[in-house]
């Protein structure tokens, strides 16, 4: 059942979601080569504690840590370890924090120093994958029309979409329906109204679709080896149209990256 949010909700929910864009901010800053992975983990679980929140991925469904860290050819759900970054990775970083009650969760690809033109690729298409699919999260439009536009987008470029894992509803608990596949059919699934607040995430392979889970349970590689890059928002229908909870405003303010990419989805009474 879809749980549409009220307005006083969904600010809250913004909160949340804030603190979890605050997070990956201060994140973004420390991801280079020599550093932890379990390093960053640390930062991050102090962090978002100090915002008066608490993680939110830590010990959900026995998760182990605050950030699930996920590099190079793993998909999603990697634990955090004592292996050094070294320059030319990349790492999905995602993130989730509890406050006044609800769920943020938010993700996005870091390269680790200089990264190949085809990686660098892999990152760019993925992401604006992520604002094609955002653009259809409106009234009326259903969960099909989502993930046809990032699957055509992400295909259309020669890359793989994952089938197993998906976006989800956004709430008092991590994980509410609907389901948010990144691929799909125009027209087709659960149709979309107002106050609903989803996680809008596309996973995208450089190679193959197909995908394996490790054996601690949570790894996810591709079946390749290839690489994989993720990145996730929050969004809102506000008055029948997508806004974003979350922001990557922080990470590029740490990064000295400048873009215009939120605009069209971003609540003109948002302060950054």
């Amino acid at each position: 059942m879809i749980i549409a949010k009220t307005r006083e909700e969904i600010e809250l929910m913004r909160e949340s979601a804030l603190v979890v864009s605050r997070t990956l901010g201060m994140i973004a800053s420390e991801v280079k080569p020599g550093v932890t992975t379990l390093q960053l983990d640390k930062l991050a679980e102090d962090y978002i504690r100090s915002q008066d929140a608490v993680p939110g991925f830590l010990g959900l469904y026995d998760f182990p840590n605050t950030l699930c860290m996920s590099p190079n050819e793993q998909v999603v759900h990697g634990i955090p370890n004592d292996k050094p970054l070294v320059e030319g990775d990349i790492i999905s970083i995602d993130c989730g924090a509890v406050k006044n009650g609800f769920y943020g969760d938010h993700a996005y690809t870091f390269a680790v120093g200089e990264v190949s033109q085809e990686v660098q690729k892999l990152l760019d298409v993925t992401k604006q994958s992520l604002y094609v699919g955002i653009e259809q999260f409106r009234v009326g439009k259903r969960v099909g029309d989502v993930g046809y536009a990032i699957q055509k987008f992400t295909e259309d470029h020669g890359y793989g979409v994952v089938r197993e894992l998906v976006g989800h509803g956004l709430g008092r608990t991590m994980h509410e329906d609907p389901e948010m596949p990144n691929y799909g059919k125009r027209g087709r699934g659960k149709k979309f109204i107002e106050g609903m607040v989803v996680a809008i995430e596309p996973m995208t392979n450089m190679g193959t679709k197909s995908i394996k889970q490790h054996s601690d349970g949570w790894t996810i590689t591709t079946r390749d080896k290839k690489p994989s890059a993720h990145f996730e928002h929050d969004v809102a229908i506000v008055d029948g149209k997508p806004e974003l909870l979350s922001t990557f405003a922080y990470i590029y303010k740490a990064l000295g990256i400048e873009s215009d990419e939120e605009v069209p989805f971003r609540s003109q009474a948002l302060a950054l």
